[in-house]
């Protein structure tokens, strides 16, 4: 057992109660959500924090569940989600394998090909002039198409794939093996936990963008959850309309416990609980491969 200096114990105690507060600030603001979507109009004025509902309600998430528009986005979210990690993982784990291989002419050249674009933007405008010629423009495919390649990406696998031995691939070589089971069956299963973090960067990215959906679509048809949800932080009459109709169909009494306060927050609940859940369970591949992608050639 290591024995600790007084210094170091000071330093020690100081850093746990330096992580705990920091704990507190994310962790109580999303209690006092939660609890705040599960009370009823009997507390719609809020004092100080809340960390338990004073008369608890299901209400307002029941009516957000029935709401349609809600569920659909909730699929288009999903959808957009697997279509985009399928093409950014296969874009980039071919273009970061093709540029190991040392037999490949003009390697820096199309590496640059490749950097410039990551720094030199045309801009808002452009883009939606490009995406309006390419007859994207509200296509669930523009959810998918630009963000195929990423540089950032494709230079951690690149990085990640350049700490592989060719040892590996000189026995495969040997025993008849071609490119594409050398990629495949050696190089692909080793960059699992680079592909996991790729994979977990994406889906947080995709599963909060909302300005894709306000800037380039003007049908509701193809609208993300976190578009909802800024629809619902933002427009008042959009909350009470869910009410509304909740009350029209049945769903809720007239007198019910739902709020325009309450729907706000069981909204944000609703879209960032789920990656809340995912996260931890992929923070294990995200360290490592950030750690081995970042290790230099």
């Amino acid at each position: 057992m290591i024995k600790r200096t007084l210094p170091e114990k000071v330093f020690y105690c100081f850093n746990v109660l330096l992580m705990l507060a920091l704990c507190a600030t994310i962790i109580l603001p999303y209690i006092h959500v939660f609890m705040v979507a599960l009370n009823d109009t009997a507390s719609v004025s809020f004092h100080g924090l809340l960390l338990w509902p004073r008369k608890f309600t299901i209400v307002n998430f029941q009516t957000l569940l029935n709401d349609d528009t809600i569920l659909r986005a909730l699929m288009v979210t999903i959808a957009r989600i697997a279509g985009t990690l399928a093409i950014v993982t296969s874009l980039n784990f071919m273009a970061a394998y093709a540029l190991t291989r040392k037999n490949l002419p003009y390697k820096k050249i199309i590496v640059m090909f490749f950097f410039i674009p990551s720094y030199i933007s045309g801009g808002l405008i452009p883009t939606y002039i490009l995406f309006s010629s390419l007859g994207l423009l509200n296509s669930f495919w523009l959810y998918i198409l630009p963000a195929g390649f990423s540089f950032y990406y494709f230079i951690l696998l690149r990085t990640y794939l350049g700490t592989i031995p060719d040892s590996l691939e000189e026995s495969a070589r040997i025993d008849g093996a071609s490119e594409m089971v050398i990629m495949t069956r050696i190089y692909l299963p080793l960059s699992l936990p680079m592909i996991a973090t790729m994979c977990l960067m994406t889906t947080v990215g995709v599963w909060n963008d909302w300005a894709t959906t306000l800037f380039f679509f003007n049908t509701n048809r193809w609208n993300t959850l976190a578009y909802e949800l800024y629809r619902v932080l933002q427009e008042q009459a959009r909350l009470q309309e869910l009410i509304r109709e909740a009350v029209r169909q049945g769903q809720v009494a007239l007198s019910a416990a739902t709020t325009t306060e309450g729907l706000r927050n069981a909204q944000i609940i609703i879209s960032t609980l789920p990656i809340i859940m995912v996260y931890p369970f992929l923070q294990k591949y995200f360290i490592k491969g950030l750690l081995i992608g970042g290790v230099k050639e």
